[in-house]
Parts: C-alpha cells; structure tokens; sequence
C-alpha cells in the first residue's frame, strides 16, 4: 500500500511581520541572527569571517529552496529493497528537473555564489545548474557618496529561459548595483526567468523601497533589516509602517549598525 504520508511535505517560513510588501522575506532565526551578529562584530577576522559567510548562506539557500522551489512526487526503492518490496520510499522532493542560475556579484558575491552553486549541485539535475559572474564597480562623486553602479564586465553563460535566477549578495545597501545587474539579465540575456531571486544577509529601507520600485517582480529574502539611522519614532514600530522615516545609510551609503565593507573583509582587500 502507497503511504500518503509525505505526499505533501508542509513548510512554513519563519519570517518577521512587516510592510514591505509580499514579496520581501525577513527570515532571520535566534541562531543565524547570532552568527549574523558575530560575522559583524569589529572583533572578528578571517578566517572566521568567511566560514560564517558560508554557514550563513547555506541555511539561507536551503530557505529559498525549501519556500520556492517545485516538488514532484517520487518512488524510490531504499536499500531494503532486497529484504522486502515493501522498501519503497513514496513522497515529495524537490523536483530535480529544475533551471538554476547563481549570479557572482564580484566582489562580495564571489564566496556566497560559489555556496549557492555546491549547494544546488547537490540538490537539482547538475547539469541544470549555472553560475554566471558580474564584475561591477560603485560610481561616486566628488564627496564620496554613491551615485550609481556600472558593469565592468561579465561572463554569462547562456540564456535564463524558465530558470530561477539567484543573486546571492551579502549587503543590500543602496541596491544600485543588484538593480543594474537583474536589469542586465531581464533586457540583455535571452530568454524569461521563471523567477528572479535575491539572498541578502542585510538589508535596509532604501534597499527595500529601490529594489520593490525598479523590480516588483523580484523576490526578496534577508536575515536582517537594519534600520539604525531612522529617527526615535520608528524604532519600536513594525518594520515599514513608517517606511518614509526609515533610514539605514550613513553619508557614504554604509549600512548602520550594518558590518561594515563585506567586499573588503571577506577578502582583506581595502580598495
């Protein structure tokens, strides 16, 4: 007999309420918020800091999968096959059949899309699976202050048609550069993403109100909203609730409390 059991397999997101809109995904947990805190704190160094990158980006990856990806029902004989026919294991998996890109946001996207990349590996087809690779640079003024972002180049390795496009990128701070890159592939890549993905570990208001204005379309998920420079009368509110008063930049379009330049401490490199 077919036990039904794992016929449909619930899962639930354990996500923080908020007004941003459906498709912005907080979903930061007790423990990944204590290694979020660690990985920001002026104390720690490498190599810390990038074992807990990757323990960060491989539970959120398992999220994202866990919440969006497609399941197909399997019969699959177990190892007891030979003992009984009964050996038959019946129920929902991630359906393997899958199109996945990962995008590599040179330089702080490097380490997390390469995670992303090993991690659906082993959980799609591999022959399903892409990592494309974006070099971007911040422009700024005469003041220091961001006034936008531009390619530099790219290695794109074909086309996105009913692929889910991941972005794994660490900080979302002004969002000018994750824009101009999701940009990039819905006019200049052939083909039409099934869905279009961001893995952020920080977010801010700014971030949220760009990336929900210039793309809609696009799915969100973050483990933390960082809101530190928002005047006295939005701390203790729901997060968006007063989205206009709502503020995570410095003058040089830092996050606060934020972790400072993820491209310079995940890579000792501070140009």
């Amino acid at each position: 007999m077919r036990d039904t059991l794992y016929a449909n397999v619930p899962f639930k997101l354990n996500e923080m309420a908020h007004h941003y809109g459906p498709n912005v995904h907080l979903v930061g947990n007790p423990f990944l918020l204590s290694q979020l805190a660690t990985l920001c704190a002026k104390g720690t160094l490498q190599p810390q800091i990038n074992r807990l990158v990757e323990q960060l980006y491989a539970d959120l990856v398992k999220t994202v999968i866990n919440a969006e990806f497609p399941r197909k029902m399997v019969t699959i004989p177990t190892r007891m096959i030979d003992s009984t026919p009964l050996g038959i294991y019946q129920g929902e998996v991630v359906d393997p059949q899958l199109r996945v890109v990962t995008v590599n946001i040179a330089r702080a996207g490097t380490l997390p899309s390469q995670v992303t990349y090993d991690l659906l590996n082993f959980t799609v087809d591999p022959s399903l699976v892409r990592q494309d690779h974006i070099i971007m640079s911040r422009m700024i003024d005469a003041a220091q202050a961001v006034v936008g972002s531009e390619i530099g180049g790219a290695k794109i390795g074909g086309d996105v048609d009913d692929a889910f496009v991941l972005f794994p990128d660490p900080m979302g701070a002004t969002g000018g550069s994750l824009s101009t890159a999701i940009q990039l592939y819905k006019t200049k890549v052939p083909g039409r993403a099934r869905r279009i993905i961001t893995l952020n570990l920080i977010v801010t208001p700014e971030y949220l109100r760009r990336m929900t204005t210039e793309h809609p379309d696009v799915i969100i998920y973050a483990l933390r909203l960082d809101r530190g420079l928002s005047p006295p009368e939005v701390f203790g509110t729901a997060p968006g609730l007063l989205w206009e008063k709502e503020r995570g930049l410095d003058d040089r379009q830092y996050i606060v409390p934020g972790g400072g330049g993820f491209g310079e401490i995940m890579n000792n490199a501070y140009v």
